[in-house]
């Protein structure tokens, strides 16, 4: 199949999931066209199957705000046309769906029929969709998609609860490459961070407010002061300056390392023992996911898709947004334990065993062919027949 993905290229879980999507494919024999405005930070290796087109939006005087909406969708336009692609695969629906709208409806033109799959991951739904300046477009791109996936069920739920959808909405999970995780740790990188043999606690976000970083410094706080530990920031965002002014103020400066933004994060992962999440909101979980898949035990709140990846007392622990104090409690009760924290790092990795790539792409390829079938003179050939 010729696939054309359009995608966020940054370290949100929407462009990571796209890209590491767009990488399996690829490896199983589809061509696949990435469509953004910059590459994508995960597509980092080289494959004769990938192909990344650009999106340029020309600047004129005339406006305050470059139209990347239109330009998107004439790039789509063109690679449609040149690279005969079967469909388009979007993710997160603003703008990508109403592009791909406009793109379908401009090559119908030509006598040409080409499928939209829209996948919504989270914030576009429960955040920036909800907004009336975009909700009208948003529900209207939706419910023009060929077909529509949620990476989690209760996103599916939110999204049924905040627009009037009117198609079915396919949930397929979010995945995660385990195999890119089943290393064995750097003991010398474990020691430069904690020389002593401190716990490593690790936390991975964007530094938004709706992370509510500042829950992962208190917690960190409060553990530290029942045990010796060492705290790792992974990432970036708007609210970092502030983050890094409560842990002067609690004196934790020399405990807590801000790493900046990783694309290998497993090396951190893989030396680490506790992953926090303190979220007001995640949709799925990627980071978390991600985490389990270096055996590492989360420690979340309860909010939005988390308890469908995070078990509570099995693979970590769940508590209420805000409860700095019950969070600490776990934190403190897990890292004191070897047993139940060598437990709990393998039940870690079975749970992410179930969310493994090679189990969820072949969803996705089965989503595509339905419309191939339908829309594409290629004949489509399933992995059974390939091997007979």
């Amino acid at each position: 199949m010729r696939i054309g993905i359009v995608c966020y290229p940054t370290f949100g879980g929407s462009g990571v999931l796209a890209t590491e999507l767009g990488k399996a494919l690829a490896d199983k024999g589809h061509s696949v066209h990435f469509i953004t405005y910059q590459q994508p930070v995960r597509l980092n290796v080289f494959n004769a199957n990938i192909y990344y087109h650009e999106v340029r939006v020309p600047t004129y005087p005339l406006f305050d705000y470059p139209p990347y909406e239109i330009a998107l969708a004439s790039t789509m336009v063109d690679v449609i046309n040149n690279h005969d692609l079967d469909l388009l695969h979007v993710h997160y629906a603003i703008p990508h769906a109403s592009a791909a709208y406009m793109a379908s409806k401009i090559v119908e033109k030509s006598g040409r029929k080409i499928p939209f799959i829209t996948t919504l991951h989270g914030t576009d739904i429960t955040l920036v969709g909800r907004d009336k300046t975009y909700e009208p477009v948003v529900t209207f791109s939706i419910n023009e998609s060929d077909a529509i996936t949620a990476v989690s069920n209760n996103l599916r739920e939110e999204t049924y609860k905040s627009f009037h959808i009117t198609k079915e909405i396919e949930v397929i999970y979010n995945f995660v490459d385990v195999k890119r995780f089943s290393k064995k740790p750097i003991d010398a990188f474990r020691k430069v961070i904690a020389p002593n043999g401190e716990k490593i606690l690790v936390h991975a976000s964007n530094f938004r407010t709706i992370k509510r970083v500042k829950d992962v410094i208190r917690i960190f706080a409060e553990t530290k002061k029942a045990l010796p530990a060492k705290l790792l920031m992974i990432g970036d965002g708007p609210d970092r300056p502030a983050i890094e002014e409560l842990v002067k103020e609690l004196g934790l400066h020399d405990d807590v390392r801000f790493v900046g933004k990783q694309e290998q994060i497993e090396e951190i992962l893989l030396v680490s023992d506790l992953f926090l999440l303190t979220s007001e909101y995640e949709s799925f979980g990627l980071a978390a996911l991600e985490a389990m898949a270096a055996s590492v035990p989360v420690l979340s709140t309860d909010a939005g898709g988390l308890p469908e990846i995070n078990i509570h007392g099995e693979t970590g622990y769940l508590a209420a947004v805000g409860d700095v104090a019950n969070m600490s409690k776990y934190a403190i009760s897990l890292l004191s334990d070897e047993n139940l924290l060598a437990k709990m790092k393998e039940n870690a990795y079975q749970q992410a065993l179930r969310f493994d790539i090679h189990n969820i792409v072949p969803a996705y390829e089965k989503l595509y062919s339905r419309f191939c079938r339908l829309d594409s003179d290629e004949t489509v050939v399933t992995d059974q027949q390939a091997n007979n």
